[in-house]
């Protein structure tokens, strides 16, 4: 058996709380809006990419999202996405 064959296990860094991540993504998606841009494509941009490029310094945009990393972002969005899908079944 090679290691192809195993499902590894992704465990995700606990150092912002959940709380910390919304309010850090409200806050990143306002200032996007503000801006006049399309705040999910600049998101997802910068969480594929990792280029703070897509997040503008308006309202210290930038520097909140760069607190936070990438994964646990990812995290907080699948977790709000499939609580959501729950509450519609």
């Amino acid at each position: 058996m090679n290691f192809m064959d195993n499902t590894m296990k992704y465990s995700v860094p606990k150092d912002n709380s959940e709380a910390e991540v919304r309010e850090t993504l409200t806050e990143v998606y306002k200032a996007l809006q503000e801006k006049g841009y399309n705040p999910i494509t600049q998101i997802v941009g910068y969480l594929l990419s990792g280029d703070p490029a897509f997040i503008p310094r308006h309202n210290n945009a930038r520097s909140l999202i760069g607190k936070i990393e990438r994964d646990k972002l990812i995290e907080e969005l699948v977790r709000g996405y499939l609580a959501n899908q729950k509450k519609e079944s």
